[in-house]
């Protein structure tokens, strides 16, 4: 294609996209449609702030790690020398952290317009661009000088994961500003593969999903079927041992079952999550529901038997995987951060194609209680790991060096393998995307957050709302209505499955429902018109299905969408959190902004072999123990935390 023709078509897909109004997900069919970057801001409260912290620190800090590290100036030596060499700094997927920071600039810099971001995306496209190959591979691990061959290990490579990854990076930049050099860099990754991997090519698939979520999501934004397609292809050998096997098994890469036929998530949460998110996007745009149904199936049973209470999956540290129904032992969680962002991603795309509110519910959960756990308040550190239970103080990370180990009882500035960090950033940028939606002539409310919402209806009217709330410290969502048509429109607000009941007080008066669906007024809205959703936050008991073993006799604390713990660091002196027992016969108290639930300690009688015929008694302190929020666990020292509390 002539230079002419490019620029000619960059513009047309510009005007045809209008950039303005980005959507991280756009299926091309489905009950609802999701909102842009610029229909929702979000402007103060909660995901505000993290939404600034990230714009401010982490983004920075993580394009600051990656050139310090080497894994940058990989991309530099191919372009200069033609290869990274056998010695290239970063594990053979350190491309895909360039690729997820990437996406979550343009993010970014689409939804505000920040200059640094802008400045930081420009940068990096430069330096990644100018290491592709001419005909379209690009990889700085594999297929140059020193390296092995191209595509020479499908298994643990990850070479279509990278690609993936820099696929989704294209669609945010040409949903946000348009086409531009990274989105012609992806666009010939994408034909390169599929030429590659074809229905006449190497009939291979990738260790790690995610290449077809790429191939899916960027088929749409650049209205090219073929990458569709090829997406299809990957799901469709996967299942049928087209890997080789490995200790772990072939369930490890999902190889093990075809996707249609599985009926729960299993191996590696992260690949069967990005999975399954890509099924559905396939399934969905090609009215495949026998597809869509199949990962329905599995997150029922999934989310059912095999997820945490903080919406955390993963129970197994030896293949970051899921482990066996009700295999959810509280210390022994790995809960990967990157897992949950992929289980939002899964959610999500079932919300908008069915639009049953449960789908709403899990994003909610996972956000507060694993997304949100993973970074430091101030942005420049994370967690990996989520556990819900840590039983000795580690010591407290070094923010200058990297952390080799997943698992640890404080933050780490960067990981060995760092895919956590940019995985939350990428996710922050963009996560207001998820507070509401659009059906017909109605708008629907998920997430509660103060900002505001302006977007079009079907029939091309306007509906704009001020929303105002401290929640989820507080239940009250007001909504105040900025702009609105003549007509009749519906506004729908998500009743969280956690509160036994909910009032919707609106013009014409109140409204009841029930936890686990929605309340919805119709009317013509006027500007002026003032609706208050008033949720139950106060804290509550929780108890474990009977049959998870490792937190049987135990409760946990809740307090809206807020799972909560104890820290050794707010029990009396002398008295260790492991001592403590919860009298579940008294209720959770708030009092001054802090939830506390009576406890005693009870100390442990001193043996020489930890089994007897005697059972502990019940005498000892009472106190009222002090809970905090589980996202901000660890952030004033290392120390023991529980959110599974044994009862008395």
């Amino acid at each position: 294609m002539t230079s002419d023709l490019v620029d000619a078509d960059r513009a047309g897909l510009s005007r045809r996209l209008d950039p303005t109004g980005g959507r991280p997900v756009v299926p091309a069919r489905g009950a609802l449609r999701s909102l842009g970057l610029h229909e929702v801001a979000l402007t103060d409260g909660f995901w505000a702030g993290l939404q600034r912290t990230n714009a401010d620190a982490t983004l920075e800090h993580c394009e600051r790690w990656m050139e310090r590290l080497g894994w940058l100036a990989n991309f530099d030596r191919v372009a200069a020398g033609g290869t990274a060499g056998a010695e290239r700094p970063g594990w053979q997927f350190s491309d895909s952290e360039v690729y997820k920071l990437l996406e979550a600039l343009a993010w970014e810099s689409g939804r505000t317009g920040d200059e640094r971001a802008e400045a930081a995306f420009r940068r990096l496209t430069a330096r990644v661009v100018a290491a592709q190959d001419d005909d379209g591979y690009l990889n700085t691990c594999f297929g140059h000088a020193g390296q092995p061959p191209r595509y020479s290990d499908l298994e643990m490579g990850h070479e279509l994961y990278c690609t993936g990854h820099l696929l989704q990076a294209a669609v945010a930049r040409v949903r946000t500003r348009g086409a531009d050099a990274l989105v012609e860099a992806a666009r010939r990754a994408a034909d390169h593969v599929c030429t590659t991997f074809g229905a006449d090519g190497v009939q291979g698939i990738c260790g790690h999903p995610e290449i077809e979520v790429g191939l899916a999501e960027l088929g749409r934004a650049l209205d090219e079927p073929r990458y569709t397609e090829q997406a299809r292809l990957f799901l469709d050998r996967r299942g049928h041992g087209t890997l080789a096997d490995i200790p772990l098994g072939r369930a490890y890469f999902q190889d093990d079952v075809p996707i249609r036929e599985a009926d729960v998530w299993r191996g590696h949460a992260v690949r069967a999550l990005y999975l399954s998110a890509a099924a559905v996007d396939v399934g969905v745009d090609t009215a495949d529901d026998e597809l869509v149904d199949a990962v329905v199936r599995q997150w029922e049973r999934s989310v059912a038997r095999r997820t945490y209470l903080t919406g955390g999956m993963g129970s197994r540290h030896q293949d970051e995987g899921f482990g066996e129904d009700w295999e959810l032992s509280p210390d022994r969680a790995y809960c990967e951060t990157c897992a949950g962002i992929a289980s939002t991603m899964v959610s999500w795309r079932l919300f908008l194609a069915t639009g049953d509110m449960r789908y709403a519910d899990l994003i909610e959960r996972t956000s507060y209680n694993v997304v949100a756990t993973s970074p430091r308040s101030d942005g420049r550190a994370f967690f990996y790991a989520n556990p819900l239970h840590l039983r000795a103080a580690g010591q407290p990370s070094d923010d200058d060096q990297v952390s080799p180990r997943a698992e640890g009882g404080s933050r780490a500035a960067w990981f060995d393998v760092s895919c956590c960090p940019t995985n939350v950033a990428r996710t922050l940028a963009s996560w207001h995307t998820y507070a509401a939606a659009v059906r017909g002539q109605e708008l629907v409310l998920l997430q509660y957050a103060g900002g505001r919402i302006r977007t079009t209806l079907a029939d091309g009217s306007v509906l704009a709302l001020d929303v105002e709330t401290s929640y989820p410290d507080d239940g009250a969502v007001v909504v105040r209505v900025l702009e609105a048509p003549a007509t009749p429109v519906t506004l729908t607000f998500r009743v969280p499955a956690w509160s036994p009941d909910a009032v919707l007080s609106t013009p014409d008066g109140p409204l009841g429902a029930d936890g686990g669906r929605s309340v919805s007024v119709v009317r013509v809205l006027q500007a002026g018109d003032e609706l208050t959703l008033r949720l139950d936050v106060s804290p509550r008991l929780t108890w474990p299905d009977r049959r998870i073993d490792a937190v049987r006799g135990c409760v946990a604390v809740e307090a809206g969408p807020l799972v909560l713990c104890a820290e050794q660091t707010d029990v009396p002196a002398g008295i260790d959190l492991a001592d403590l027992v919860v009298d579940a016969s008294v209720a959770p108290v708030r009092r001054d902004g802090r939830v506390t639930v009576a406890a005693t300690a009870i100390p442990p009688a001193e043996r020489t072999w930890p089994y007897d015929g005697t059972q502990a008694g019940d005498q000892g302190e009472r106190l009222d123990l002090p809970l905090i929020a589980y996202h901000r666990w660890a952030e004033r020292e290392p120390g023991e935390m529980r959110v599974w509390l044994p009862v008395r």
